[in-house]
């Protein structure tokens, strides 16, 4: 997120508050709009989008020669259309805003305008951003100011993102503006930060056609902020640890100039100093393994003497080579001449930093104001059930409820969560159950195994009686002793609540 020496070009003249407004209506009434271009490409052309193949969405528009199918041409899927199929769009302004190109009869795109919608939040409108790069295998360089559209990552940070009110949200690199698209949802004040020029003119523009109230700033980091404070900063930095690049060379959009996984550190040491109290900073991003110390103990440095709770979780881990060549491909140099040369630098630059490794994942950071702060590092390579918002917000309050002493976590009411289900297996005609489970259908999808004694008092937990009252009276149907069936179930008890199987009533 360092700023970049190389010049960089902007888009053209910047729309007006008229234009954009007399754009968005025009795409309503013409229907580009996320559902109706859905039905108009049909669900092969959706899925042929998803491997960067326009052939199934070109037959379902084939011999519409109206307005909407031209849109979908023009935008979509990068094919000249022609200006008189495209007459009620302001094409002069477009042209002049750099949007679109025209030559003879013929209109090309330049920038990507998608429809974009999320019924659940509605988030919804149009994201502006750099053309989808690869379609249909052809394969282009990069250009460094490139910037991304609404990508899997993006997709998995919305997903991830706390959905609940908040007065002031940070959208850090905010690229094309996706992630404030949602933020302006629910919180108060957005702020959207870049260190690219172009992608501000993006987000800008994304946040204007699609009624999101968003400040837009200029800067690397927290430098933008200031002494401004949040209750929420959600970022997909440019975390791609790559060798330094020449002039000109270093793709903004995902590589931010730092060694190794520094830029990622400097987002987690920063955040505190920008929270508000009970505030969150959530990241999607990559990290090293150095050596041969665990990646938990180097993470865990980040957040010293912070007073913030720390949970990461790593969902894929690679290896340096798959590492390297998933971003070698990804810059458009498959097939180039330059791919054995930068493999082999980037090889050397892993050596000297001793990465043996990168991990991909989540971090969360939460102000949670404790004397001891909770620090949580695992490894969740499992499919879970998106969004996962919601379990992000409640994490804090489930780690608070699992650090409770016993005393207190005794004499209160439990109940099992709402989206938990009970699951018991075992040989056919066994008086009693193999195993018995506690499985969540939201979330990560945890799942804890329980003994009939531990399954007794879980089972029991409705937040009618407390947890003393249950243990004692499981105690006295299995004739167990109570200090013995207390160390089987409290540690139990205690990974529930931190898991969000168990709430309070």
């Amino acid at each position: 997120m360092e700023r970049s020496r190389a010049k960089i070009a902007t888009m053209g003249r910047h729309l007006t508050g008229n234009e954009i407004e007399q754009l968005r209506n025009i795409f309503t009434d013409i229907g580009y709009l996320t559902d109706p271009v859905m039905a108009a490409i049909g669900d092969s052309g959706q899925l042929g989008l998803t491997r960067n193949s326009t052939t199934p969405a070109s037959r379902a528009l084939a011999g519409r020669t109206d307005v909407l199918a031209g849109a979908i041409r023009l935008w979509l899927l990068q094919q000249p259309v022609p200006v008189e199929q495209l007459a009620p769009l302001p094409l002069q302004t477009l042209t002049e805003a750099g949007i679109v190109t025209i030559t003879g009869s013929m209109a090309r795109a330049l920038v990507e305008m998608r429809p974009y919608g999320s019924p659940d939040d509605g988030a919804s409108g149009w994201t502006v951003s750099d053309l989808t790069p690869g379609l249909d295998k052809i394969i282009t360089k990069t250009r460094p100011d490139y910037v991304l559209g609404v990508s899997p990552a993006s997709v998995s940070l919305t997903h991830m993102a706390v959905p609940t009110h908040v007065g002031s949200a940070l959208d850090m690199g905010c690229g094309c503006g996706v992630q404030s698209l949602h933020l302006s949802r629910h919180a108060d004040h957005v702020v959207a930060t870049d260190v690219n020029p172009r992608a501000l003119e993006m987000a800008r523009l994304t946040c204007r056609l699609s009624h999101a109230d968003v400040e837009i700033r200029d800067g690397s980091l927290y430098d933008p902020c200031g002494s401004d404070m949040f209750d929420l900063i959600v970022t997909n930095p440019p975390y791609v640890m790559a060798p330094p690049s020449r002039e000109g060379q270093r793709l903004i959009y995902r590589e931010g100039g730092f060694t190794g996984d520094g830029l990622v550190e400097a987002v987690v040491r920063g955040a505190p100093a920008h929270l508000n109290d009970g505030g969150m900073l959530q990241v999607l991003a990559n990290w090293a393994h150095i050596g041969r110390q665990p990646w938990s103990e180097r993470i865990a440095t980040w957040v010293e003497g912070t007073g913030c709770d720390l949970w990461v979780v790593e969902r894929e881990h690679l290896d340096v080579y798959e590492y390297i060549e998933t971003w070698l491909t990804d810059a458009g140099l498959d097939g180039s001449a330059q791919w054995r040369s930068r493999y082999d630098e980037w090889l050397s630059y892993f050596d000297d930093l001793d990465v043996t490794g990168v991990s991909l994942g989540w971090i969360i950071v939460t102000k949670a104001g404790r004397d001891n702060p909770d620090l949580c590092c695992e490894e969740w390579p499992w499919q879970v059930a998106q969004p996962i918002g919601e379990t992000m917000a409640r994490h804090a309050q489930s780690v608070t409820w699992a650090r409770l002493n016993d005393e207190d976590l005794l004499a209160r009411r439990w109940r099992i969560a709402p989206d938990v289900d009970s699951e018991a297996t075992g040989r056919p005609g066994a008086a009693d159950p193999e195993h018995i489970v506690l499985r969540q259908r939201r979330g990560l999808c945890r799942a804890v195994d329980m003994t009939t004694a531990s399954g007794g008092v879980l089972g029991a937990c409705d937040g009618e009686l407390t947890l003393a009252q249950i243990t004692d009276a499981v105690c006295a149907i299995l004739e167990v002793g109570r200090d013995a069936m207390l160390s089987e179930v409290l540690p139990l008890v205690r990974k529930c609540l931190r898991y969000g199987i168990l709430e309070a009533a």
